[in-house]
């Protein structure tokens, strides 16, 4: 947890904002009904494919309670109720049918702490770039509906993704907000810290905080924007210090999700507090300073064409040369079943080299059925949208099987040439050196590494040497100013290269002011 978030606040509330008519929010005679629970995909409007109820992790009772995630909860002097967390590695759209049902759940466990008591607080624990088909601002629905059952006194809290994308909707229909303020992503426990200190915090002392909200017309990939080089490092770190100023209690401020085609998809800045014109001041001043600032975001690495990445990792003097197969990043909505990096490797007669990896069952179906040693033709990629690329035919020997019972859970290595591949039945990333290990693989013992990724894990990143992105094609084309046209969102840069910006601060209707 950031030292700031360990802080008291200056509580800078008058006797007005604290009237009957909003506080208390606290009994005396009895500690805070918090519940918590939410949901959290990554939702690519050009993919092809549909997050289904399959595609989802889903806990609910004590086992959210005892997750890993979620144990940080157990910190606090009172008890935080679960509801229903969903979570699904990024990819299309979901599922109408299956975000119903999800939500349904989620409702239904708030409905069932109600007769107990009302609730004083809510903990949304959210992404915030999840797109839902047929539907705009998914997030908003999620909360506006929240808000339908716990009512308009229960103080409702949400942390985000730093590529959520935030709307009015969202803003009206909570209280407290809080956001990762790192990429590459360290700090999700802190951000989720931050906001339950706050939500503890406003009910303890009978505070109803304030939102204001600069949305900020600049849309970019999180692989311009790390908080890692600049201008990233530079607009994040002074974050901290500003949560300092009196009257505030955490300020954010977010990239958006680019790959989304929806009006609310846009950079912003979100700060919570009781200072609505310190409020004001601070987040049209980060407004400001990002737009300013746009025009300075670049990739932190090595970037070219899939041979070019190639070539250059090829002729290295160093290894482990780690080549991203971006534009089908599974982290970043990505089908992670495109398999033009293969036919390049293959092409070009790269060797001692590890790709992980493709997702193909039908593929890794076969290599389980064939068995360790056995050397079998395969029909690699274009499984999960056969529309969006091509497979490639090869000849492989399959290697190692990872130990499962669950066929989709399956995961295969096989030899291809000089190419050690591994083949996944479902979409996952391979971004940690766990994730070759458990599969007899030293990732460093290879001359190239590939990896469906964008920017690095912190894992991967310093052992890089050298570090090369491909701008490759897929759902995250990183070639932003190509993508397919657009119905809804708002003219913004670069797609409007021309366009003026003078920053505003919207204040939630929430407020007590």
């Amino acid at each position: 947890m950031h030292p700031s978030t360990r802080r008291t606040f200056l509580k800078t509330a008058s006797a007005a904002t604290l009237s009957a008519a909003t506080a208390p929010f606290l009994s005396a005679a009895a500690p805070p009904r918090i519940a918590f629970g939410g949901i959290g995909i990554e939702s690519s409007t050009y993919s092809r494919i549909r997050a289904r109820m399959a595609d989802f992790t889903i806990f609910t009772g004590p086992a959210l309670t005892d997750s890993k995630r979620f144990a940080f909860l157990k910190q606090y002097p009172v008890s935080f109720l679960p509801t229903v967390v969903a979570t699904a590695v990024p990819g299309g759209p979901i599922e109408r049918a299956t975000y119903e049902a999800i939500k349904a759940q989620f409702l239904a466990g708030l409905k069932s702490l109600l007769p107990s008591g009302p609730l004083d607080g809510l903990f949304l624990p959210m992404h915030g770039a999840m797109f839902v088909e047929g539907m705009q601002d998914a997030e908003g629905d999620w909360m506006e509906s929240a808000r339908s059952v716990v009512g308009p006194n229960c103080l409702m809290a949400a942390s985000y993704d730093l590529h959520g994308n935030v709307s009015q909707r969202v803003i009206d229909n909570i209280d407290i907000f809080s956001a990762f303020r790192t990429a590459p992503h360290i700090d999700q426990e802190a951000t989720m810290q931050r906001s339950c200190n706050m939500l503890l915090k406003c009910l303890k002392e009978h505070i109803r905080p304030t939102l204001v909200w600069s949305p900020i017309p600049v849309l970019m990939p999180g692989e311009r924007s790390s908080t890692t080089w600049q201008p990233g490092e530079r607009l994040w770190s002074q974050l901290p210090r500003l949560n300092a100023e009196p009257g505030v209690l955490d300020v954010s401020l977010l990239v958006g999700y680019v790959w989304a085609d929806e009006p609310r998809s846009s950079a912003s800045a979100v700060v919570t507090g009781t200072a609505p014109a310190t409020q004001k001041r601070i987040s049209t001043t980060l407004a400001q300073q990002y737009w300013d600032a746009r025009k300075d975001f670049q990739f932190g690495t090595e970037v070219g064409t899939i041979d070019q990445c190639i070539e250059r990792a090829m002729k290295a003097p160093t290894q482990p040369a780690i080549l991203a197969d971006s534009g089908d990043n599974p982290t970043g909505g990505g089908t992670s079943d495109r398999a033009e990096v293969l036919e390049e490797l293959l092409r070009l007669k790269a060797r001692n080299v590890v790709f992980a990896g493709i997702t193909d069952k039908p593929a890794a179906d076969q290599c389980y059925s064939a068995g360790v040693g056995k050397t079998l033709p395969l029909s690699i990629g274009a499984t999960l949208d056969p529309l969006g690329s091509r497979p490639v035919h090869a000849n492989a020997k399959v290697i190692f099987l990872f130990e499962t019972k669950d066929p989709a859970e399956r995961e295969t290595v096989v030899q291809i040439e000089g190419i050690t591949l591994v083949l996944c039945a479902k979409r996952r990333p391979y971004h940690d050196i766990a994730d070759f290990k458990r599969l007899n693989l030293d990732p460093k013992s290879f001359k190239i590494i590939v990896v469906k990724s964008g920017y690095l894990s912190p894992e991967l990143a310093p052992i890089a040497n050298p570090s090369l992105m491909a701008l490759s094609d897929g759902s995250i084309n990183q070639d932003i100013l190509h993508l397919p046209a657009n119905k809804y969102r708002i003219p913004s840069y670069p797609f409007v290269d021309n366009l003026t910006f003078t920053p505003k601060a919207i204040v939630s209707k929430r407020s007590p002011a």
